[in-house]
């Protein structure tokens, strides 16, 4: 096609040109025109209506003038105050009334102690101070009936001294509320769910009535996996299946190679037929799972072990395992988890795993959510446990955990020494042998006989064990409170390797802190069957 020659299309451009400017010039106009038709409506309105104009300037002088009447109560002349002052001592009177049986006195005080109140309530809602016409005939009946109370003997010496009996008596009946509070609480953190009881007797049914799972169990101790150094090792101690395969679940589907992945089960003799029969009825994405009984480690017996010859002895077993005489007592110090023989297993791994040479040890209320391979990298430096540091708080220092006052504790530890978690560690094995752990932790056992060293838990001893041989993790490895703290950031929760639920409020008890509760549920099967016939979940 043949193009024009540019004279054709340079009037064309003119004429499109003048137009656009003729349309904006057009609006232009209008709109100048609109404008000041507006602007004498409005100017007509005002003059047409100066009430508008005089109502807001009456709202303008209104909230000027409004009076703050908390202000006006602490104002020392004000006749606010004073009624203010009059109300509390004629309530005051109104109890003191009622105990002498003087109920006319008391419903003439309430009813006046009432009128002071609407009175002050109106005058906080219209924004203008107690009149003197409104308070005086009021103060004038309460300084009255107040007299009259004074003349039967309620002096304000017998006034200060019954306050005085009923605010003992309020702190006494609380400080009993709290502590039978705390003694339920401890109560029902140590009871098993109705659902696991459940769970435990079908578990145990199937292990008994099944010789093919038992069959199975004796091949799979003989497993070549159970002591590769090229795979990486777990180790859990615990009597709870449900809580145990938790964390079995949650690590190996956060993990990039899980069929790398072994797990080292200890439990009791009653448990054991339980733990067997679950983890050999399910696949775990292919991880190796090995269940021992702790009653078959024959070694560990009461003249190697301080804790097997507390734990036999007549005296501890009837503290801890008792019922609770004195409801005074700490609950806490008498939960029986920390006499179990489980619970101090972490100070044995070496005796138990002696071919191994490293492993990440992980409660049994804890909940995976990032792939823990990076923890075998890393580096300890000559120390035998890695640990989060707690001691961002100045509570979680030595001298909180540990009496100071005893010349064998001061002389050798530093009281603000900063403080580790348990519960998500790793553990240098053959560091651990090399520091001979083992028997410094016995060593402190015997020293602790008396309980005069710390009082409860595995973690002073711990403190005291690998003093000098812990290495600090980042933070983000290991989050804890989640069984108390109600007011963790969910960025750091988020953020976390492991979730730790210690505390008495666990994720399998109705007491659980509903806010966390789901981190820990949904790594449970709801489609099996069992789980479905005992209602967990």
């Amino acid at each position: 096609m043949r193009r024009r020659v540019a004279e054709f299309r340079r009037p064309i451009r003119r004429r499109l040109s003048y137009g656009i400017c003729f349309l904006l010039g057009a609006f232009s106009v209008v709109g100048l025109v609109l404008f000041f038709v507006q602007h004498n409506y409005h100017q007509d309105r005002v003059h047409q209506h100066p009430l508008l104009l005089e109502r807001n300037t009456n709202v303008e002088h209104f909230s000027k003038n409004r009076v703050n009447l908390t202000e006006e109560i602490l104002t020392a002349t004000s006749l606010s105050r004073q009624l203010s002052e009059e109300m509390v001592l004629a309530k005051a009177y109104v109890v003191i009334a009622k105990q002498h049986n003087n109920f006319h006195l008391a419903w003439e005080l309430s009813s006046k102690i009432r009128s002071s109140q609407l009175l002050l309530s109106k005058a906080a809602m219209n924004g203008k101070p107690v009149t003197k016409e409104e308070a005086e005939p009021i103060i004038k009946s309460l300084s009255s009936l107040i007299f009259k109370a004074q003349d039967i003997h309620y002096d304000i010496a017998t006034t200060i001294v019954t306050m005085k009996l009923h605010i003992q008596a309020l702190e006494e009946r609380a400080t009993s509320a709290t502590v039978q509070s705390n003694v339920f609480a401890q109560i029902s953190a140590e009871a098993l769910p109705k659902s696991l009881h459940c769970l435990h007797l079908k578990l145990t049914g199937d292990w008994l009535k099944k010789p093919s799972l038992q069959k199975l169990a004796d091949e799979a101790r003989n497993s070549l996996r159970l002591t590769d150094q090229h795979l990486y090792h777990f180790c859990i101690f615990s009597d709870n299946v449900l809580a145990t395969s938790v964390v079995v679940n949650s690590t190996v589907l956060n993990a990039e190679y899980p069929m790398q992945f072994v797990f080292h089960i200890v439990t009791d003799g009653v448990n054991y037929g339980t733990m067997q029969a679950w983890f050999l009825s399910n696949d775990f994405k292919g991880a190796t799972i090995e269940v021992q009984n702790v009653e078959e480690f024959h070694w560990l017996n009461e003249s190697y072990s301080p804790v097997v010859k507390q734990l036999l002895n007549s005296e501890s077993r009837a503290f801890y395992f008792g019922a609770y005489p004195d409801v005074n007592a700490e609950p806490k110090l008498r939960n029986s988890k920390f006499l179990s023989l489980l619970n101090h297993l972490r100070f044995y791994i070496p005796e138990i795993y002696p071919q191994l040479e490293k492993i990440v040890f992980l409660d049994d209320d804890v909940v995976v959510q990032k792939d823990l391979t990076p923890l075998f990298s890393l580096e300890l430096n000559g120390n035998v446990i890695g640990a989060v540091e707690t001691c961002l708080e100045a509570f979680h220092r030595y001298y909180k955990y540990l009496n100071f006052s005893s010349s064998i504790i001061s002389s050798k530890f530093d009281p603000q020494a900063c403080a580790w978690a348990l519960g998500m560690n790793v553990f240098d094995l053959v560091k651990w042998k090399k520091e001979n752990v083992t028997a410094i932790y016995h060593y402190w056992q015997e020293q602790n006989a008396n309980g005069s060293l710390w009082k409860l838990g595995t973690l002073p001893a711990a403190l005291l064990s690998f003093y000098g041989l812990a290495e600090p993790l980042d933070r983000r490895w290991h989050v804890l409170g989640l069984g108390y703290d109600l007011n963790i950031d969910n960025r750091l929760i988020e953020s976390a390797a492991v979730i730790h639920f210690n505390g008495n409020m666990k994720p399998w008890l109705r007491l659980s802190i509903s806010r966390y509760r789901p981190l820990w549920h949904k790594y449970i099967n709801q489609s099996h069957t069992y789980l479905q016939e005992c209602a967990i979940g």
